[in-house]
């Protein structure tokens, strides 16, 4: 393959890159320009890490006695940050979701990523975690929930201190690119912003480089895709991926994978959530050449699997065997394609950059609560468990009460805060005080506390006021008990709870897993005949 062609030149002459094997690849820029070039993935690394996941637990069945491989796989710190999500709870049946944080680095560390990455500038430079993608299995493991983050989403990154050196990263002083967090100390800082950003207990992740990924989109042997016209990704510029493919469904693999992957101009409106829906249609069509492919069980495609896997991971003491990796792989595989949910977290624009929006808070509740996005779960009875931690008497526990009650169209609800803490005072909680320094933006009120032993103060609060235990949450971000008055409490002195809405939102671009009559709409001006 030929330097240049899977990474954008960082050069603002580069425009959105060149075509493959005259100059730089569309959406590889380090940093994003304008327009819709801030969106962009690194699409090469998302390939060789969404098949990494995938493909060793295919090769571990007949490969778990090689030790050589565990030499293969390095390792580093889960979580780095001082802010650690607490375990999800067990359900009746003694059983928890499990929840993977796949990243994948562009560093420059090698000869061959840097072949890989182009650019000699950045050789040795710090690296950054372009692809992040939430795998969330059902703690029944009847379903499983892909979420997507853009690279350049704005996020607060927590402190977070280097294994190695010991170097402390103080935390953002504003919000930062998500991409950076890599660079603060590994990818265990990538795990503790998302567990900030989500309130979502991260059990393990798996991280990826350049190296291998090539030789493993060649190894999978083929993956179909579909186009609804002729398409060639090339404009009279010479920006685009030069992927050129006939109307209808096409087996593709190695570098042509690649370029399905990276294309933008041709896909629909050219942006990259258009590009995102293409990576999710391939990734559901991988998964089910893997489960069904009986060209899989030769060892010789299964050895090649395993070696450029294991060499391409880093991955949490959790994972840092075959063994392991296998058992993952077998949980994985027990959900049906047609119960894996992709999805792409909902954004808006910021400038050149992007921020979650409420479908996003949305999304990420139900990721929290585990409720399938396919929207094919059985009717959940909410229980409200009582704490075992007895509350101490109203007068002596102390609520800071803030204004949560701005959304995407509306300012905050002026005095809401000072309301509350008087609704509180005459229930007895006279050590209840307004935040008035606070405006927050919260869809639902909650009340957080931050350590076990005044879990039962939350309840009696929430109590006191009819707001349900559900919305009592555990949060290190608080020092005391405190009490968000979201935008369902815009007004009035009586809370009432909404009906709980458990849809995934539309803007998340749900794709299932097993929907085999997905094909990408090609924009009528990058066709041919």
């Amino acid at each position: 393959m030929t330097q240049g062609t899977v990474r954008e030149a960082d050069s603002a002459a580069a425009g959105d890159g060149a075509g493959d094997g005259t100059g730089a690849a569309e959406g590889y820029g380090r940093h994003g320009g304008g327009g819709t070039a801030p969106r962009r993935f690194r699409l090469l690394k998302w390939f060789g890490l969404t098949l990494a996941v995938l493909m060793v637990g295919t090769a571990g069945a007949g490969y778990l006695y090689y030790e050589h491989l565990n030499a293969n796989i390095k390792k580093d710190d889960l979580n780095l940050g001082d802010n650690k999500v607490a375990a999800p709870t067990p359900n009746a049946a003694g059983q928890t979701p499990l929840n993977l944080l796949i990243i994948g680095s562009d560093a420059r560390d090698t000869k061959e990523n840097q072949e890989l990455g182009g650019a000699r500038e950045t050789f040795g430079s710090t690296p950054l975690a372009d692809v992040q993608m939430l795998v969330h299995l059902s703690a029944d493991r009847s379903n499983m929930s892909v979420v997507s983050m853009p690279r350049d989403t704005l996020v607060r990154i927590p402190k977070c201190t280097d294994p190695d050196g010991g170097e402390v990263y103080s935390a953002s002083d504003g919000r930062v690119m998500t991409n950076q967090s890599l660079g603060r100390g590994g990818p265990g800082c990538t795990v503790a912003t998302w567990e900030k950003l989500t309130g979502v207990h991260i059990d393990h992740f798996m991280m990826v480089d350049f190296s291998g990924v090539v030789s493993m989109a060649d190894a999978i042997g083929g993956v179909p895709v579909c186009v609804d016209a002729n398409i060639y990704s090339r404009d009279s510029s010479g920006h685009g991926s030069g992927l050129k493919l006939k109307k209808g469904t096409t087996s593709i693999k190695g570098e042509k994978a690649l370029r399905w992957l990276r294309t933008r101009y041709g896909f629909e409106d050219g942006s990259d959530l258009a590009r995102a829906k293409a990576q999710h249609m391939y990734m559901n069509s991988m998964v089910r050449e893997l489960r069904e492919n009986a060209t899989l069980g030769n060892p010789g495609k299964l050895r090649t699997l395993a070696e450029k896997a294991t060499a391409a991971l880093t991955v949490d003491p959790g994972l840092d065997t075959v063994k392991k990796l296998y058992d993952l792989s077998n949980e994985l595989r027990k959900v049906a394609p047609k119960r894996i949910t992709m999805t792409t977290m909902p954004n808006r624009y910021v400038g050149a950059r992007v921020e979650p929006t409420d479908d996003a808070d949305q999304l990420f509740r139900l990721v929290r609560e585990d409720i399938a996005l396919d929207g094919k779960d059985k009717k959940k009875t909410a229980e409200d468990r009582t704490s075992d931690d007895p509350a101490a008497a109203p007068g002596a526990i102390g609520v800071r009460v803030q204004n949560g009650t701005r959304t995407d169209t509306l300012g905050a609800a002026s005095g809401r805060a000072g309301t509350v803490a008087g609704l509180l005072a005459e229930k007895g909680y006279t050590k209840a005080a307004a935040d008035q320094g606070t405006i927050l933006s919260k869809a639902r009120t909650v009340v957080r506390y931050p350590s076990a032993d005044l879990e039962g103060d939350a309840q009696a609060v929430a109590k006191s006021l009819g707001i349900p235990l559900s919305s009592v949450k555990k949060s290190t971000d608080v020092s005391g008990v405190t009490l968000v008055v979201g935008a369902d409490w815009r007004e009035g002195r009586a809370y009432k709870a909404p009906k709980q809405d458990d849809r995934t939102p539309k803007t998340a671009e749900a794709l299932n897993g097993a929907d085999e009559e997905a094909c990408m709409h090609v924009n009528p001006g990058f066709t041919w005949s």
